[in-house]
Formats: C-alpha cells, structure tokens, sequence
C-alpha cells in the first residue's frame, strides 16, 4: 500500500507542470520541447523495456518479474532496481555532457521524465515508497574537483517530485580509489572494499540514487553498508543501465 504520498495525483500534477514549462530541445533545438525534449527525440531515447527486475540489466526477452543469471546465482544485497533507460545514444552523450562537463541542461529532462517513470511505477505496483533516498556518494575531493555530485542533484530533485526526503550525509565515501569506468565486475568490487561508511542510522526502506549502473558493484556496496547499519529494503532507481 502506498504511503505518504497520492502518486496518482502526483503524476498529474507532474503532468500539468510539465505543460508549462515548454522550450527549446536539448537534442534538436526545437522550439516544441517539453521539459528539454521535443516528442521525436523524446521517443528516440532507448527505454530499458525488459530488464532484470533485481539489477535492472537489459534483457532480451519479457517476463514478469525475471532475474538475470547473476542476480539468481549470486542475489545482491539490494530488492529491486529502477532504471527507464539503456546507457545508449543518445542517454550516454546527455548523460557526459552533464556529468563531465557540467552542462546541466542535458540532463534536465531525463530527471524530470525519470520522476514520472518512477510515479507511474510505484502507482502500478502499488509499492511503499522509501523512507528516505540516499545519493551515491563522491569523495569530496573528486566532488571539488567536478563542481558537483550527480547523484545527489537527481536525488534532490526526484525526492521533490515525489515527496520524499534525501541525505546526501548518510553514507560518505571515505576513500578515494582508481576510476571505476575502466575496471570489470571483480576489480570494481575489489575496488569498493571499505570506501563507504555510513554516519547514523538508516530507515527501513531506502532508495540508493545514481546517474548510471555499469556492473553494480557500487549499488551492491553501498547497499551491503544500509542494511548492515539497519535499512530492511532497499532499492536501486538511476537514469540508465549499461547493457552488459
């Protein structure tokens, strides 16, 4: 049962917002563009439409609530993950534009539609919605360096969209370690040992935030530090999933 919140009627408000605020594309420069996208370029972007209902890695075939090989012979620490696109032109060139070179305006209207995937998703499933959305963390020095975390700029405002509170400060990231994007599966979890502590005590339902899921070894540990600091649920909602 949902709690705390009236998705439906949050979806149409999203809806009667979404409206107002036409412009310019991000992608095409169109002036017919609803929150950065016009409806072409809007249905260009490749939606995560089968996918692991654990990990959220594309899959080729439909089917309610499938798990890929690895999520059934090696179940992470996490329930569940929502992610509405494949990391594929042209999400991955909106998402770096973003990311590493800090154009924020790409990345509006996939955090704007990602509000509405997430409202259609919890109303259809009639899910509990987490207590708490928690951002993954950046080492301040990275984070001074880039001006910003992404995480937790989408967390922020996906957790006004839906209603829900974020704590960028739960978990920090107390080391700094090589650059995931070159390493596999096995190197980025050897990575990831000891770099996240948690300061408090999470509630029983959390949503871990994030811009992309690669392998999941940064999803597997942070949720590893919630549940052992207390959380019972958690869940994985990032913008896209890279295809394998």
């Amino acid at each position: 049962m949902i709690k705390g919140l009236n998705l439906l009627s949050t979806l149409k408000d999203i809806k009667v917002n979404s409206a107002a605020r036409a412009g310019r594309c991000v992608a095409c420069l169109s002036t017919n563009a609803i929150h950065g996208l016009c409806a072409p370029c809007r249905a260009d972007l490749p939606v995560n439409r089968w996918s692991c209902f654990t990990c959220g890695l594309p899959l080729p075939w439909a089917a309610d609530n499938l798990r890929c090989g690895e999520c059934s012979k090696e179940p992470p620490p996490f329930e569940r993950a929502r992610i509405p696109w494949r990391y594929q032109f042209p999400v991955d060139g909106m998402i770096g534009r973003y990311k590493y070179h800090g154009q924020r305006k790409f990345a509006r209207p996939l955090v704007a539609d990602f509000g509405q995937f997430l409202a259609h998703q919890l109303a259809e499933d009639a899910a509990s919605l987490p207590d708490l959305l928690v951002p993954a963390p950046m080492h301040p020095k990275r984070r001074r360096k880039r001006g910003f975390n992404q995480a937790t700029d989408i967390a922020e405002q996906v957790g006004r969209q839906l209603g829900i509170p974020v704590d960028a400060g739960l978990v920090r990231r107390v080391k700094q370690v090589q650059s995931q994007r070159e390493l596999n599966r096995t190197q980025r979890l050897a990575n990831l040992k000891n770099v996240f502590e948690v300061r408090g005590k999470p509630p029983g339902r959390v949503a871990i935030v994030d811009d992309v899921v690669t392998t999941g070894a940064t999803a597997r540990a942070l949720a590893l530090k919630l549940k052992a600091a207390g959380a019972q649920d958690v869940e994985i909602w990032a913008l896209a999933r890279t295809p394998g």
